[in-house]
């Protein structure tokens, strides 16, 4: 479905029945990469899976402002207002985990659960993110000089995926191809206006996020690993599983896991909420 939000034109892609369960893909992702859990979420969750701005069939518009995190975050809020959904559970993963994260930060009170794969919140200090933007921004020129599928080759080089390396060829095919169903200003543009230099730190708000949390990482993810032991130090109502043998994208890596996991904690989650509601 397509739905008009200041003036730009999102994909919403909706399956299965129960708790709204909104789905959040990573940078040159987009929704198609999470239909493969319909069986493992179809019988509690209905799953709202968003083209983020950019990405996918959603428009990708010029102005950068349209891109900041904190505007994204605000349409999402205007999405489910318009869906007629009050609260939901969210799932982001790497960029889409941040944009999960900025929404909960901003809008807590519309959030049951918080599910971040690999995700951060953030760069801690203004230097930190300058640097940050920079480096960014040259990933745009990249991307706006050399084209598309040149910057595709770079981007699945990377040391963060050097794991999906030995995943069968159907699915690096598959997972290349939604890559390059995005545009060149869409993706200059995320890095640009939702990068993570780009974002504010969400760190100090960490503690005032009282809803069920969980962090999902990979082992072989060093970084983010780190990133996720901080967290977990700071956020009242979390649990983090780091999962053996596997990198930065857990679901492409280790799809029947993920999904196992994410179900049996909004499983868990939705019992303690109905048994509360009892109360």
């Amino acid at each position: 479905m397509k739905y008009v939000i200041n003036g730009v034109r999102y994909h919403v892609d909706t399956w299965g029945k129960g708790f709204p369960l909104l789905l959040l893909h990573g940078f040159t992702g987009n929704s198609e990469g999470w239909k493969e859990f319909d069986p493992f979420w179809k019988d509690h969750s209905k799953t709202i899976a968003l083209d983020i701005i950019g990405h996918g069939k959603t428009e990708s518009p010029s102005d950068i402002g349209h891109y900041q995190i904190e505007e994204s975050a605000a349409v999402i809020n205007s999405l489910l207002e318009k869906m007629g959904i009050w609260k939901i559970d969210i799932l982001g993963y790497s960029m889409g985990g941040r944009l999960a994260l900025t929404f909960a930060v901003n809008y807590p009170e519309k959030v049951r659960t918080l599910i971040l794969e690999s995700s951060s919140p953030g760069l801690k200090t203004e230097e930190e993110r300058h640097e940050r933007r920079l480096q960014d921004a040259k990933l745009a020129d990249r991307i706006r000089q050399e084209g598309l599928g040149n910057f595709i080759d770079y981007w699945e080089s990377i040391p963060l995926f050097e794991n999906q390396k030995s995943l069968p060829d159907k699915i690096r095919t598959r997972i290349r191809t939604q890559r390059l169903a995005n545009s060149i200003d869409g993706l200059a543009n995320s890095l640009v206006g939702m990068g993570t230099g780009s974002q504010p730190s969400w760190w100090e708000e960490l503690a005032h996020l009282e809803m069920p949390v969980l962090l999902i990482t990979g082992d072989l993810d060093h970084k983010f690993c780190r990133i996720a032991k901080e967290m977990s130090k700071i956020l009242p109502n979390v649990q983090w599983k780091s999962i053996e043998d596997t990198g930065h994208a857990i679901h492409v890596e280790k799809p029947e896991l993920f999904g196992t996991i994410v179900s049996g904690f909004l499983s868990q989650t939705g019992e303690i909420n109905t048994n509360r509601s009892k109360v």
